[in-house]
């Protein structure tokens, strides 16, 4: 597998689990209505170690254009590659959108609530600041980005033996799943974190293709926020990374 095919699976698989809970919990007459914030932040914590156990191998499970463009920065990542990764991972999150109408189809007739039904492609803020918005995408995206930056394989040995890297194969995939977690039960609540350009601006696209029944126009006055801020909040992340470094 490829590192292109890798980016589009992985993150249509993050997607396709990661809005699939965002619908199972508020489109109408699904079994998982009305399950709550902590359902959501659970699921899209799992969501991204899914998504990085398909894709690790071959990519490196970037599955995020800030993330991408983070490691270029520091240094860590090819800048020639950053344009095939962020279309792989745009891609990919249009597919994993279409996978959650398709899959839900029945349940968006049965919903009539425009908020709800976006909620399930893309971010929303909680109150509407275009300035406190940013910082909130800006800072999730920091903490996202800048912890990556120190995950290292485990270490076997001691003071006076060669230190081995040991291996986790699936496991090493938790460390990324806990992060992600933790941001969207500390930061979440203003503006849904995002924290991830493709994951908010291939939805939203897909929100305006597919013919849904009651949606409202898509929040694109907003859109730029969870695209900008997250791209300023890992350039950030990887200037402190760089700084912290010399």
């Amino acid at each position: 597998m490829t590192a292109f095919i890798a980016e589009i699976i992985g993150t249509a698989v993050l997607i396709l689990l990661g809005n699939g809970v965002v619908a199972n919990v508020v489109l109408n007459k699904t079994k998982g209505n009305g399950g709550g914030w902590i359902v959501i932040t659970t699921a899209w914590a799992l969501a991204v170690f899914v998504g990085v156990i398909l894709s690790g191998a071959a990519s490196g499970a970037h599955l995020n254009p800030a993330v991408t463009i983070g490691l270029s920065i520091a240094g860590k990542f090819s800048w020639n590659l950053v344009p095939t990764y962020i279309l792989a991972q745009m891609i990919g999150a249009m597919l994993g959108a279409f996978l959650v109408w398709l899959f839900y189809k029945d349940h968006y007739k049965e919903t009539s609530d425009a908020g709800a039904i976006q909620a399930t492609f893309c971010t929303a803020p909680a109150i509407r600041n275009n300035f406190s918005n940013l910082i909130s995408e800006i800072i999730g995206t920091f903490v996202l980005v800048f912890t990556i930056f120190y995950f290292s394989d485990p270490l076997l040995g001691s003071a006076d033996m060669p230190k081995t890297p040991i291996g986790m194969g699936s496991i090493g995939a938790l460390p990324v799943a806990f992060l992600v977690w933790v941001i969207g039960l500390s930061l979440g609540g203003t503006t849904g974190y995002a924290i991830n350009p493709a994951r908010d601006l291939g939805p939203r696209i897909m929100h305006a293709i597919l013919p849904i029944p009651a949606k409202g126009p898509g929040g694109w006055d907003y859109a730029w926020i969870p695209v900008i801020g997250p791209v300023i909040g890992a350039a950030a992340a990887a200037g402190l990374y760089i700084l912290l470094q010399h």
